[in-house]
């Protein structure tokens, strides 16, 4: 695997508000903040551009919401903001993609001439998912790090329920098999960044 000079990390709602169990159910992937803090670090030891993603909810009762505690970034990802040694930027969003947030941050990317990018975050099958389904679409070489996401059980429509660890997977196929990004491993990426 070959990461670019200039690969951008996309760290995508890594929030206070998502520890909130009563609210989301229990989630998957006890590892992934372990797996997200090694992903910024070695982002960040090398030079190249870290995006730090926040989710601000509209919706009234959602933890997420500006104001709330639970908008905040967690603490690893707070204590590692404006510590490396390439370029960062701070974009907040209210829908589930990236790539619709404030700044623009396809705008961000080009000017910095990135054409590859690297997600990660929560949930796994939501905003993480929906960042790199669109850069794919936009044309951008997408890695997409599963084991520094997770997420939570789903509700689908005529009852339908799915497990965390169903969706993570679902997501990986998705992904992968779609064409949209490379579905790896954070230590794989880690590797080739340093």
């Amino acid at each position: 695997m070959e990461i670019a000079e200039n690969a951008a990390l996309v760290v995508v709602d890594v929030q206070e508000g998502f520890e909130e169990e009563a609210y989301w159910g229990a989630r998957n992937n006890p590892g992934a903040d372990r797996n997200i803090a090694g992903l910024i670090d070695a982002w960040q030891a090398s030079g190249r551009p870290v995006v730090f993603v926040r989710h601000d909810s509209p919706k009234p009762d959602s933890p997420l919401r500006v104001g709330q505690p639970g908008n905040d970034f967690k603490g690893y990802v707070e204590e590692r903001r404006g510590k490396g040694g390439g370029p960062e930027l701070l974009l907040t969003k209210s829908v589930n993609s990236a790539f619709y947030g404030t700044p623009d941050l396809g705008a961000w990317l080009d000017r910095g001439g990135v054409r590859q990018i690297v997600v990660a975050g929560i949930q796994t099958n939501m905003c993480a998912e929906t960042t790199a389904r669109m850069g794919g679409n936009l044309g951008y070489e997408v890695f997409f790090a599963l084991d520094a996401t997770y997420t939570f059980d789903g509700v689908g429509p005529w009852g339908w329920t799915l497990g965390a660890d169903e969706l993570a997977r679902a997501t990986a196929v998705s992904l992968h098999g779609g064409g949209f990004a490379r579905v790896v491993h954070s230590a794989e990426l880690i590797e080739a960044a340093g």
